[in-house]
This record gives C-alpha cells, structure tokens and sequence, in this order.
C-alpha cells in the first residue's frame, strides 16, 4: 500500500449559499430530521421523481470528480458539485443535514464516509470517495464511488475495483420474494474471498421523500435482517470494503469515520427501485 502519511483534518470554508427559489428538505435548520413514517414501496410518480433526482446526483458526481488530480483540494470538488446541482434546480442533502457543513461528503484512503470537504489537497497516489446526493421534486437520490488519483499502488487499485464489483453483485442479488440480508451476504462473500473487511456500522438504507427511511441494508451477512424485498421498493446498496479490520475511530468533528487501523478503505453506491424482476439503478447520469 501507499505510504503516504494520514490525514489531518483541514479548512472548512464558509457554508454555499443555496438560492432562494430552490426548496429544502424539511430537516435544514434542525438537529435532526423528522422521522419517515411512509411506505418502503413507492408509487410511480414517487418513483419517477427520483430518477430524476437520482440522474442530477450522479451528473453532479461526475462532474467534480472530473476535477480529481494532485493538487486540487476537496473544497473544489464540493464547490463543482454544489453549483452544479444549484444550477439544476436540485439541494444538495448533506448540505445542513444534522448540522453537515458541505454539500458532499470526500472520504480519502484511511476514510471510511463521511469526510468533510476541506482544505486538504489531493495527492498523487490517494484514492478519493464522493458521496452526493440531490433533492428535487420532495425526494433524494443518493451516490457515492470512489476515484483514483494520479499513480495509484495496486493495492488500492484492486480494492477500488473490487469494491464496485461488491455493489454490483449486491445489485443482481436483489430480488422480490427474497430478504434485504441476501446483499450483505453476496458482499461479504465476494469480500472474503481477498481478506477484506466488511464495515458492519454503517449501511444502506431507505431513501424516497427522507434521506434515511429508518431501512436498514447490511452489507454484511446479518441473519437479524429479514425485511422481505417487494416491488416499488427503493433503497441504496453502498458497500465500504477495507484492507483491515472493520473497526473505526471519528474524528473530532463528529463526522469523519477513518478505519482504527488507518489502512485504506473504498465504497460505491447506487439509489435502487426493485422491479418486478430485480432492481433497477436511479443513479445513472
């Protein structure tokens, strides 16, 4: 693995101004949202919503992580991202979502989610997780994948590879008449298979009109999770795979999750709507 030293946290530049005529989720300017008493499964016009939602998400995505070199710092990224879904007429969700000062979330090597955008600067060698999601239309559409920058070991080359392919057996896997545990058992197989560790605290979950339904998708093999999975359905899968253990410490700020080993960490993430069928992705650009 790269031998690059750990990061320290940095900067935080003052909060983008969102405009006026763009609508907030009910949770900006509270400790915390208010609790989703809605369905799981949603009805067409919901579900065509977040399509929508889910395409502006991950155009935003991609069009900060054009944007990912040496040098540049992650304030920049969150700052393409934010005018970008702005200009879309969507609110970034994490902006002011119990209390998140940015409008992405940049977790590098050793983060495991929920890195704060900062002053800190990309160096050749990091591997660098987005995490964004748009709100338009009264519902959310959730992404994340990480990128790599500049020369990257093979070590992290392979764990960014292999972390995708875990989402996207994660995402064939998905079936109506089956239970939410069969994705984490298909991720923590396909995870085992190269001694990585499987993060068990932090999940996918629900996703509609709220951020977090209260839906709980383990990416590990829970016997304890047994929802059965039904058509309508809408959830994200995010699988966060690290070259260690599982286990992590956060940071000061509350936010920042980086593994206790301090070994490098990948994660990938799509919003789902469960088909007759299978799934299919809302977050595609």
């Amino acid at each position: 693995m790269s031998g690059q030293s750990l990061l320290v946290p940095g900067k935080i530049s003052p909060t983008r101004p969102v405009p006026a005529s763009i609508p907030r989720p009910e949770y900006v300017g509270k400790d915390a949202p208010t609790p989703y008493t809605g369905p799981e499964v949603q009805d067409a016009e919901t579900i065509e919503k977040m399509r929508i939602a889910g395409r502006i998400a991950a155009q935003a995505m991609a069009e900060a992580a054009k944007l990912i070199a040496p040098g540049v710092t992650t304030d920049e990224l969150d700052r393409v991202a934010h005018e970008f879904m702005c200009d879309h007429g969507a609110y970034p969700s994490t902006l002011g979502y119990r209390g998140f000062p940015k409008s992405l979330c940049s977790s590098l090597n050793e983060v495991i989610c929920h890195g704060i955008p900062d002053s800190t600067v990309l160096q050749d060698g990091d591997i660098v997780n987005l995490d964004v999601t748009a709100y338009i239309n009264g519902v959310h559409g959730d992404n994340n994948a990480t990128y790599l920058c500049g020369d990257v070991d093979e070590e992290s080359r392979l764990l960014v590879e292999r972390t995708r392919e875990a989402l996207n057996r994660a995402i064939k896997a998905v079936k109506p008449g089956r239970q939410i545990n069969i994705i984490g058992r298909v991720i923590e197989s396909y995870a085992k298979r190269f001694g990585y560790g499987v993060v068990r605290d932090f999940t996918g979950h629900g996703i509609n009109s709220s951020f977090h339904s209260g839906l709980i998708v383990p990416h590990y093999d829970s016997p304890h999770h047994t929802t059965d999975i039904k058509p309508g359905m809408t959830f994200t899968i995010e699988p966060m795979l690290t070259l260690g253990s599982y286990d992590y410490d956060m940071w000061d700020d509350g936010w920042t999750v980086v593994t206790k080993d301090r070994k490098r960490t990948a994660q990938f993430e799509h919003t789902l709507v469960v088909t007759d069928t299978g799934a299919e992705i809302l977050t595609l650009p």
